[in-house]
């Protein structure tokens, strides 16, 4: 299917890939204790086929921003196509449409036919968006959004309209801009960007939705990335957006709480060894998402270690 996948968009046949996106039961990964949020662009097919290879818990499939406007319909179906591929994993896999004006309500309304685990709203207002979204959007797929215009940042405490907004996103080069910030006060000694981490952090976590912190784009500068991660940490994120391989392997590096690892181990290994009692070697849990063999077996080798 890969190889009609190919030939379809290198001929720039909508009708022949829209052919191929077809929706099946999905079972939804529940999961809230993702760390690395991985961005891929929707456009890239090889970026897409390799998903279940990848180290990232969540997976952010990209229709809006590094998607040209021309690319934007045929990156809608690719992420269909693959999303309707992946029937079950244990990786979050979420849409990031465009926004809701330019194309996000209509993306939403075609997405909903197959079910990924959340939608990312960009550039989201107020509560009245939220509102409009939910009742658009199907009622088991999560809703996360985009904390990035002044507006946003202004109306935070009020978007959290149900318990299907389950994150938000601190996004931080459009907020500065849309306030009139310079991007130069984003380093890590700066003091209005610490108010703006804790400000995020404690007024999501009052809400009960997770915060997830601000993409570091010089995906080269690792030792910098680090040291965000470290003072992320101290302050009580668990989640970072992540834009290179390299990223998410420092993020779930350092943002793992050990003690919760083992606790989740302990019980994934208890739930498969009950089920396999049963004759099930595959299935869903509510809480802790998609668990089968390879994931009994992770789950040994951290209580092994």
């Amino acid at each position: 299917m890969l190889s009609e996948i190919e030939e379809a968009y290198k001929n720039r046949d909508l009708v022949a890939l829209d052919a191929l996106a077809k929706p099946t039961m999905r079972e939804l990964n529940k999961r809230s204790d993702y760390r690395s949020v991985l961005m891929l662009s929707c456009n890239n097919i090889k970026h897409l086929s390799k998903i279940a290879s990848l180290e990232a818990d969540c997976i952010m499939l990209n229709l809006e921003d590094g998607v040209s406007r021309e690319d934007k319909p045929f990156a809608l179906v690719l992420a269909a196509i693959f999303i309707a591929k992946t029937q079950k994993s244990n990786k979050k896999l979420v849409v990031r449409v465009n926004a809701l004006e330019e194309g996000g309500y209509e993306e939403i309304t075609y997405l909903n036919r197959f079910m990924p685990d959340a939608i990312r709203v960009p550039k989201i207002q107020n509560r009245q968006e939220v509102i409009s979204v939910l009742a658009l959007l199907n009622e088991g797929i999560e809703l996360h959004l985009s904390i990035e215009t002044a507006q946003a940042w202004h109306n935070l405490q009020t978007l959290a309209v149900n318990r299907r907004v389950t994150a938000f996103y601190l996004g931080i080069l459009d907020l500065f801009a849309d306030m009139g910030l310079p991007h130069s006060l984003i380093n890590l000694d700066n003091p209005t960007m610490h108010y703006m981490l804790s400000h995020f952090l404690v007024t999501t976590k009052a809400m009960k939705v997770k915060p997830i912190s601000f993409v570091f784009q010089e995906y080269k500068d690792t030792s910098t990335f680090v040291k965000w991660l470290e003072l992320e940490k101290r302050m009580g994120y668990d989640a970072k957006g992540c834009i290179s391989p390299k990223q998410v392997s420092l993020v779930n590096e350092i943002f793992i709480d050990r003690e919760k690892e083992i606790q989740r181990a302990k019980i994934i290994v208890k739930l498969f060894e009950m089920h396999r009692d049963e004759g099930i070697t595959g299935f869903v849990d509510e809480e802790y998402g998609f668990i089968d063999e390879p994931i009994y077996k992770g789950a040994l080798n951290i209580l092994k270690r």
